[in-house]
C-alpha cells in the first residue's frame, strides 16, 4: 500500500502561501493513525500571521509508545520556530490532551494556552473558537471513554496494516480504516452538537464558530451561525484558513497539494 504519510513529506516546490490564520485539529499526534508527514509537509507550505492548533493535537493516551517518530518532533519544532519569528500560536486542548487543561492562564512551548477565545476575522466577523468537546453528550466526556477509544482505534489500525499486508493491497484506505471512517459519520447522525455549537456561539454573540473534535470537516451555515470545522490529520487531512480579506477557506491535502473543496466553497462562498 502508498504510504501517504511517506509520500507527502516530500519537500514541496514553491513559495509559501500567505494566510492571515490557520486552524488546524486532531493532528493525534503519537497515536497510530496520524498522518504526521502530510500534516508537515503542508504546514511548510503555508505561513500564517496566526496559527490556531484547536485540540487533540497532541494523543497523550499514545505519547511515549513506538508512534511516536521524528516527523512528529519535527512538527512541534516547526511551529516553535513560528511563534519564536513572531508568529501568534495558540493551543486550546481537546480531550485527547487534556492533561494541557491544567495549565490554563499559562504556556505550552511558548504558546498561548486557554479553553476558548472569540477570533475575529479581517472582515470583522466574530468566531467563537473551542475544541467542540465541550458539546458532547455527556458519557462521551468521560476520560475513560476516551482512553478506550484511543486504544480500540490503534488496535483496528494495526489490524488493517496487517491485513494490506497479507493482501498485498495498493489501495490508499483498508477496509477497517474506511469502516472506522463510517462509523464515525454515523456516531454523527442524530446528533445535536452542531446545533449546540451554534447556540453557544449566539450566546456569546459572535457570529460563527470555529472547532475540531469531529474528524469531520464542514464549512457551512448553521441556522445563521457559521460553522466551521476543521476535520482532522488521520482521515480527512484538512484545515481551515482565514484569507487576507477575511474569507474562511476549508483546504484539503492529496498528498501533494492543497484545494478548497467545491461544495464548501459553494455553500458560503469562501474565497478559493
Amino acid at each position: 500500500m502508498p504510504d501517504r504519510s511517506h509520500r507527502s513529506a516530500q519537500p514541496r516546490p514553491g513559495p509559501r502561501r500567505h494566510l492571515r490564520s490557520l486552524f488546524v485539529s486532531d493532528l493525534h499526534l503519537g497515536a497510530r493513525g496520524s498522518k504526521a508527514g502530510a500534516f508537515l509537509t503542508f504546514l511548510q507550505g503555508v505561513e500564517a500571521d496566526a496559527i490556531f492548533l484547536v485540540g487533540d493535537i497532541l494523543d497523550i493516551w499514545h505519547c511515549g509508545k513506538v508512534h511516536w517518530s521524528e516527523t512528529h518532533d519535527a512538527i512541534l519544532q516547526e511551529l516553535r520556530d513560528r511563534q519564536a519569528a513572531g508568529t501568534r500560536v495558540v493551543y486550546l486542548p481537546g480531550n485527547h490532551d487534556v492533561a494541557l487543561k491544567a495549565q490554563y492562564g499559562s504556556d505550552f512551548d511558548g504558546f498561548e494556552l486557554c479553553e476558548s477565545l472569540t477570533h475575529e476575522a479581517a472582515d470583522g466577523t466574530r468566531y467563537l473558537v473551542l475544541h467542540g468537546d465541550q458539546c458532547d453528550a455527556r458519557i462521551f466526556r468521560w476520560h475513560l471513554m476516551t482512553r478506550i477509544g484511543s486504544r480500540v482505534d490503534g488496535w483496528l489500525r494495526a489490524l488493517d496494516a496487517w491485513l494490506r499486508r497479507q493482501l498485498n493491497s495498493t489501495a490508499e484506505r483498508g477496509v477497517i480504516e474506511l469502516a472506522l471512517s463510517g462509523v464515525n459519520s454515523l456516531m454523527l447522525a442524530g446528533n445535536r452538537f452542531e446545533e449546540r455549537l451554534a447556540e453557544m456561539a449566539r450566546a456569546g454573540g459572535h457570529d460563527g464558530v470555529i472547532c475540531g473534535h469531529f474528524h469531520k470537516a464542514a464549512l457551512h451555515l448553521r441556522d445563521g451561525i457559521t460553522y466551521a470545522n476543521c476535520g482532522d490529520w488521520i482521515d480527512s487531512l484538512t484545515a481551515l484558513a482565514e484569507t487576507a480579506d477575511g474569507a474562511l477557506q476549508l483546504m484539503q491535502w492529496d498528498g501533494l497539494a492543497y484545494a478548497a473543496p467545491q461544495d464548501a466553497a459553494q455553500a458560503i462562498g469562501v474565497s478559493s
